[in-house]
Formats: C-alpha cells, sequence, structure tokens
C-alpha cells in the first residue's frame, strides 16, 4: 500500500511528487537558489513555502518590491519569475546582498537564465499525470471545508469531479460542500443573484430555461436511469423530452452517466 507523505500543506503520493519533495527537502538543508516550474495549481509556491516557511512571497511582475525585499531580507520567494522585466538588474541585486531565492514559474526558461539564478531545477508534474494524489488532496480540502463549517457525511470523494488541478479541485470539494447543505430558499437565493446578472436581452426567460432544463435533465439520468422512466417521472412527452436532450447533449455533456 503506497504512503502518503505530508509535509505542512505538501501532499505527495505519486513518485513524480516524491521525487520533488525529495529535492525540496534537500533544499531546506542546503543554501541554494532553486527554481520551481509548473502548470497553475501543481503546488509550486505550496513547496516553495514548505522549503522556506519563513521567506516572503513576492511577484515577479514588481521588480521594485523584489529589490526593497532582497535588500533588506535573507531569503525571499518569487512567485511568477515569468514576469521579470529585468533579469541583469534582479541578479545583480541578488549577488549585492546573497540573498537567497526560491522562484516559481508557469514557463520553463532558457538554460542559460535557469542557470544564471539558480543551482537546482525542481519540475512538478499537472495533477491529470499524478493521479495517485488527487484522492489525498481532495481528503485535504474536504477536511478544510469541513473545519469550517461542521463534517458532514453524506460526502464521499466519488461525488467530486478529481480529474482538475489543484486550485479547481478545492474549488469543486468546497462547492460541493456547500450546495449538498442548501435548502431550497438558498438555491433559490442563489439563482435570483446569479440571474441578476445575466438579464437585460429581449428573450431572457427563454434563453435562461437552460438552467433549470440541464441540472433537471442530469439529475433525471442519474436517478432514473433511462429516458423512458425520465419521460413517465417528469410527466413529459418522449418526443419532447428527446428533443430537450438533444438540444443540451453536446454544450454540456449531458448523456446516461
Amino acid at each position: 500500500m503506497a504512503v502518503v507523505v505530508v509535509q505542512t500543506n505538501y501532499i505527495a503520493k505519486s513518485r513524480a511528487s516524491l521525487e520533488a519533495l525529495k529535492s525540496a527537502n534537500l533544499l531546506k538543508s542546503l543554501n541554494l537558489n532553486a527554481f520551481i516550474f509548473g502548470e497553475s495549481g501543481t503546488g509550486k509556491e505550496t513547496l516553495a513555502k514548505f522549503i522556506l516557511p519563513e521567506a516572503k512571497i513576492v511577484n515577479g511582475s514588481n521588480l521594485q518590491e523584489i529589490v526593497t525585499l532582497i535588500a533588506s531580507n535573507n531569503v525571499i520567494i518569487i512567485k511568477n519569475f515569468e514576469k521579470i522585466s529585468n533579469f541583469k538588474a534582479l541578479k545583480i541585486e541578488i549577488e549585492k546582498h546573497k540573498t537567497r531565492v526560491i522562484a516559481t514559474s508557469q514557463t520553463l526558461f532558457s538554460d542559460k537564465i535557469t542557470s544564471d539564478f539558480f543551482a537546482l531545477t525542481i519540475s512538478l508534474s499537472p495533477l491529470r499525470e499524478r493521479k495517485e494524489d488527487i484522492e489525498p488532496l481532495a481528503e485535504k480540502f474536504f477536511k478544510e471545508v469541513s473545519a469550517i463549517f461542521g463534517e458532514r457525511k453524506d460526502i464521499f470523494l466519488k461525488d467530486f469531479d478529481l480529474s482538475q488541478n489543484c486550485h479547481s479541485l478545492r474549488k469543486s470539494v468546497y462547492l460541493k460542500y456547500l450546495i449538498s447543505s442548501f435548502e431550497e430558499k438558498d438555491i433559490m437565493d442563489a439563482m435570483e443573484e446569479f440571474l441578476l446578472k445575466k438579464l437585460g436581452g429581449k428573450n431572457d426567460y427563454r434563453d435562461q430555461l437552460y438552467l433549470f432544463d440541464v441540472p433537471m435533465l442530469r439529475s433525471g439520468f442519474k436517478r432514473f436511469n433511462s429516458q423512458l422512466n425520465m419521460s413517465e417521472k417528469f410527466g413529459l412527452n418522449r418526443n419532447t423530452l428527446r428533443k430537450k436532450i438533444n438540444d443540451y447533449k453536446d454544450e454540456y455533456k449531458l448523456q446516461k452517466r
């Protein structure tokens, strides 16, 4: 049975994540500058904070703030390193103040740039390529939301779309948790707020009917398992039901699940 390794907020179960964590542990004991890159939602900033938990985080788009922090801090984390406007000026400041830097980026730079700044590069694979990490991450996010709103026993990991990056996975877990606690009034209030932003056209009622139809049809597929049963339970003519399904099936991936 695979072991899930939890280091502060960084969770590793897949081979790729365990390798990244191994490099991060090495960096905790060595005074080296390092570069962490990967897609959005791969855990770059979380891993950087694991390496330098006390470091201040600054965005690469603000060179002046970076220079100021370099002059007054022994260590810093620069996120969005790809947004640095003047690499030469940055390098001068880092060498002048001997500040240690951990940088994160969604972009992999040329060997010249990375070798000028960093002694070690850590590559984080997308969550879709390290599926072993998805379930423990979902469990972590579920514990987060449960700590805020109270534990629920009627929600299971199978209820979530687990094929996402870390950001969207957390959002999915939080939304599923909150929606499961909604009463009818909460749903109507949420719809009212949403529709207030959408209304203003000539055919608003007709154009917004999909907001009712699509969830109703998806629920029908889950509950009744066939169009015949759905037709009977919904009190709809089969041809009418079939037309509604065909209207939505491509855009909203409407199908039997």
